[in-house]
């Protein structure tokens, strides 16, 4: 590739990186606006929680629909038109005069969500220099963690400033901005092969797949059940107020930031051992948090190492799954998508059976546990099928931004990292 090939290449990345975080940022904005939105809507905010609870489910059905229906699109054409909906959805619920509006418009959002990210997560490797495919798709998935960070206290400024209406016009701009970014940059995109629901059924029945799905809902379950009631154990366990609560999830947003960079560097030496030492690392962390709940600098310090680890582990299960496919990366995105939607939901509904039956130090020493099993599970069976099939390492390719095929193992160093099936 050229010089100017490559510039190009990473801004296509770019406008892919900036799509991802107006999603996130469009699921997320609400929750923090909730008590608002029922207000003025004249619901329950149990009621208005559905918003949020409908984006999820709608996404983990999407992301093997849509990848199904436009796998012989093109998929500039595809990313383009899911965009284009994440722009419609909220200029939607930023005019909907009741809740039920809102909700469909909201329903829209989760069809762009799980769409966008089952087909653009595994982009990268069309775009740029397959030595720096784990580099870019680490600016992808960026794009959450950032989003994760400024979400919250966006909304809280919207809520204390303005309408909750504006929240959604925010969305709405920034998804005009990165609408405009991916016309102008991404090339056209071709689409190497049809994809069925038969094959993603299939896709079960490959180990490395199997292994890489339930590694992953155990983890985004585990991080879920703990996550979702951070703030109450903030306040309640530790003891502290309103702000430092947000200065606490400020510093594990940025975390998970730095977090998800480093892994951009370490999944290329090893993604099995980037992984299971993250899940481990991540366990530590969430058991120990209610044993140190009396030292706000130890909670503090347990928070930076939970934000780094986190940061890392969706990059890095991302990455195991986009090479385990024999159909190509968007089938096992398409599964891993609908299994992280559908483990969130799980883990928060565990978390709160947790909190409400035992206790908040219960919840979090039950998501330490469901953690450790994730861990355990994804080692084990991992390690034991690379050490058993070590010749088949070039058996799926990664195509590069020519069409032409590389390892898919050796896509960040050249080196094998992890023997596919």
């Amino acid at each position: 590739m050229t010089s100017s090939a490559t510039r190009r290449g990473w801004l296509s990345v770019a406008s892919v990186a900036l799509g991802s975080f107006v999603l996130v940022l469009s699921e997320f904005l609400p929750i923090g606006l909730l008590p608002a939105i029922a207000a003025d809507l004249d619901v329950g905010v149990g009621t208005a929680g559905l918003m949020v609870v409908a984006t999820g489910l709608v996404g983990a059905v999407a992301a093997p629909v849509v990848t199904v229906w436009t796998s012989a699109l093109d998929r500039r054409v595809v990313l383009v038109g899911l965009t284009v909906l994440l722009v419609v959805a909220d200029a939607l619920a930023a005019v909907a005069p009741s809740f039920w509006v809102l909700l469909v418009a909201r329903m829209l959002l989760g069809v762009g969500i799980g769409g966008f990210w089952a087909i653009g997560a595994g982009i990268a490797g069309r775009l740029v220099r397959p030595e720096s495919v784990i580099r870019a798709t680490s600016l992808i998935t960026a794009g959450v963690s950032v989003a994760t960070v400024v979400s919250l206290p966006l909304g809280a400024l919207v809520s204390s400033l303005a309408t909750w209406r504006l929240a959604f016009v925010i969305g709405g701009v920034l998804g005009l901005v990165a609408l405009g970014l991916q016309l102008a940059m991404l090339p056209r995109i071709p689409a190497q092969q049809r994809v069925r629901f038969g094959t993603l059924g299939s896709l079960l029945g490959v180990r490395r797949a199997r292994v890489g799905l339930i590694g992953a809902a155990f983890l985004f379950t585990a991080q879920f059940a703990a996550y979702t009631y951070i703030a109450p154990y903030l306040q309640d366990l530790v003891g502290v107020g309103a702000d430092t609560v947000t200065i606490a999830l400020l510093v594990f947003g940025i975390a998970g930031i730095v977090g998800n960079f480093v892994a951009g560097f370490t999944l290329g030496r090893s993604v099995l051992g980037t992984i299971g030492s993250a899940k481990f690392v991540l366990a530590g962390a969430v058991v120990l948090l209610p044993l140190l709940a009396h030292s706000v600098v130890g909670v503090f310090v347990l928070l930076v190492v939970w934000g780094l680890v986190w940061g890392a582990l969706p990059l890095g299960m991302q990455t195991w799954m986009s090479t385990s496919s024999p159909a190509g990366s968007e089938t096992g995105l398409a599964l891993f998508v609908t299994t992280i939607q559908l483990a969130i939901a799980a883990g928060s509904v565990l978390g709160g059976a947790a909190v409400s039956s035992f206790g908040l130090a219960v919840d979090f020493w039950l998501a330490g546990g469901v953690a450790v099993v994730g861990a355990i599970v994804l080692v084990t069976l991992g390690a034991r099928r690379s050490s058993a099939a070590p010749a088949q390492v070039t058996a799926h390719a990664v195509p590069d931004p020519a069409g032409a095929a590389a390892p898919a193992e050796t896509t960040a160093t050249g080196s094998v990292a992890v023997a596919c099936p």
